[in-house]
C-alpha cells in the first residue's frame, strides 16, 4: 500500500463521498474511484458498501482506516522530525507545572537543556493539578507535572520527586507549641483542616485518616496555596499541603505529618495516543535520564 492510496481512502473514509472526497483532494472523481477500487482489490475485500447517496465502511473498512491514520500521523511526525534534524532543535516546549515543588524541580531540568539545545524556547503555564490535566486534553501544553494520582489510562507518567505533606498551624492552637518540628496524623483528629481542592488529594487524606480508624473533619478546601498561611494563621484550621506551599507567617508554625510520614509525589506526565514534536520527546527523555 502507498501512502497515497492510504491517504485517499482516509479523507473517502471522513467524508463518506466520492464527490465531496475529490474535492477536498482537488483530483477528479473517476481516478479516485479507481483507486479506492484497486485498493480493495489489492487487500482482497470490500472497504465500502456503496449507497445511492453516500458510503458506509465496512468492518474491513474501519479497521483500515484506524490503522491508515496511525501510519499517516507517523510518516508525517517522521517527515518533521528529520526536516528539524537538519535544521537543528527550535521549537517551543510548551509546560505545566503545578504549585509546591514542580517549579524548582522543573528548573533544573530546563536550565540544562536550554544549554544544550539553545534553539528550544520554554512557556510554562501553571495551575493545579486538575487544570493541567484538562489543558493537557485540549492541547494547549504537551507536557505537565503534576501531583499524584494521576489516571494511568489517559496519562503517560513518571516520577519526578516527592515532597512531605505539612500542617501549618496557628499560634493559637496548642499543637502548635509542641515540641519539634513534626506532627503524629492521629494528632489532627477532630482538628478543622483546610485542604487542596483537587479530589484525588482529598480522597488520599481521607485514606490517611481511615488507616488510623478516623475521619478527617475538612471545613475548607482551595485551590490557591498562596493563601494557606493566611487562612491557617487566622485560625480558620489547619492547612494540610506540601512543605513548599508555606509562605513566611509569623502567625503560624509548620510540622510535618509522621507516623507513618505522609507525602505528595510529582509526577511527569504527557498524554497517551498523542504524537509529540521532537522537542518534547526529546525533553522527555532528557528528565529520564537525569533524574
Amino acid at each position: 500500500m502507498e501512502m497515497r492510496l492510504l491517504r485517499y481512502f482516509s479523507v473517502v473514509a471522513e467524508e463518506l463521498n466520492i464527490t465531496r472526497a475529490a474535492e477536498k483532494l482537488n483530483i477528479s472523481q473517476p481516478p479516485l474511484s479507481c483507486q479506492i477500487k484497486a485498493l480493495e482489490e489489492e487487500l482482497d475485500t470490500v472497504l465500502f458498501i456503496r449507497g445511492k447517496r453516500h458510503l458506509q465502511l465496512t468492518e474491513s473498512g474501519q479497521l483500515l482506516y484506524r490503522h491508515a491514520k496511525e501510519i499517516l500521523a507517523l510518516a508525517e511526525k517522521t517527515s518533521s522530525e528529520i526536516r528539524q534534524m537538519g535544521r537543528g532543535m527550535n521549537g517551543t516546549i510548551s509546560i505545566g507545572l503545578v504549585e509546591g515543588s514542580a517549579p524548582d524541580i522543573a528548573s533544573k531540568w530546563i536550565e540544562t537543556f536550554i544549554r544544550e539545545y539553545p534553539g528550544v524556547k520554554f512557556r510554562i503555564v501553571d495551575g493545579n493539578s486538575d487544570e493541567l490535566i484538562e489543558r493537557l486534553r485540549s492541547g494547549l501544553i504537551n507536557l505537565a507535572v503534576i501531583t499524584s494520582p494521576c489516571d494511568q489510562t489517559l496519562l503517560h507518567s513518571f516520577k519526578v520527586g516527592q515532597e512531605n505533606m505539612t500542617a501549618f498551624i496557628s499560634k493559637d492552637n496548642p499543637l502548635s507549641s509542641l515540641g519539634g518540628d513534626t506532627l503524629n496524623l492521629s494528632s489532627l483528629v477532630d482538628q478543622p483542616l483546610i485542604v487542596p481542592s483537587r479530589e484525588a488529594l482529598v480522597n488520599m487524606i481521607y485514606n490517611w485518616f481511615s488507616e488510623i480508624g478516623a475521619e478527617p473533619r475538612i471545613v475548607c478546601r482551595m485551590d490557591n496555596y498562596l493563601d494557606v498561611a493566611a487562612l491557617a494563621g487566622c485560625g480558620i484550621g489547619i492547612s494540610l499541603f506540601p512543605r513548599t506551599s508555606y509562605v513566611l507567617n509569623q502567625r503560624i508554625v509548620a510540622k510535618e505529618i509522621v507516623n507513618p510520614g505522609r507525602f505528595v509525589e510529582y509526577m511527569f506526565v504527557w498524554l497517551k495516543g498523542k504524537p509529540l514534536p521532537i522537542e518534547d520527546e526529546t525533553f522527555i527523555e532528557y528528565v529520564k535520564k537525569n533524574l
